[in-house]
Parts: structure tokens; sequence; C-alpha cells
């Protein structure tokens, strides 16, 4: 544990947004995850999850969580599985 106050404010603000990070991008991947559990069980709300999928995927993306080109990647596989 640091001793100088302004490291330990430090170790605390990054403890904070390591768990916002961290929160963010675990409901990326269940939202993903939703929607193609939907997809392939022939689920009827599959354009409305695809909705949230994508725009979970670009919050990560606009957070700075995840790459741009990452991001576009999983778009689109998401619409392609959509168009099946």
């Amino acid at each position: 544990m640091p001793n100088i106050e302004s490291a330990i404010k430090r170790v605390r603000t990054n403890a904070n947004k390591n768990a916002q990070n961290s929160s963010q991008k675990n409901a990326m991947r269940t939202a993903i995850k939703k929607f193609e559990d939907a997809v392939a069980a022939g689920a009827d709300n599959v354009d409305a999850l695809y909705k949230e999928a994508a725009r979970a995927v670009d919050m990560a993306e606009t957070k700075g969580l995840i790459h741009k080109n990452k991001a576009s990647r999983d778009k689109s596989r998401l619409s392609k599985k959509l168009a099946k």
C-alpha cells in the first residue's frame, strides 16, 4: 500500500474505474450471449436483442473498453447471425 496521499487516492480511483469497466464489459458480453441464445432457439424477440447487443458493443467502444475494429467485427458477426 502506498504511503503518499496522491498515490493512495490513485489506487482508490483505479479500483473504482476497474469495477465500472468490468461491469460494462460484462453487460456487453451478456447482451451478446442473450442474442446468440435467442437466435439458436428461434425466439421472436431477436430484433430487439440484436439492437440491445449492438448498442452494448457501441457503448463499450465509445468508452474505450474495446478497440473499434473488435466492435466492428462483433457487430458484423451479430448481423450475420440475424440474417440467417
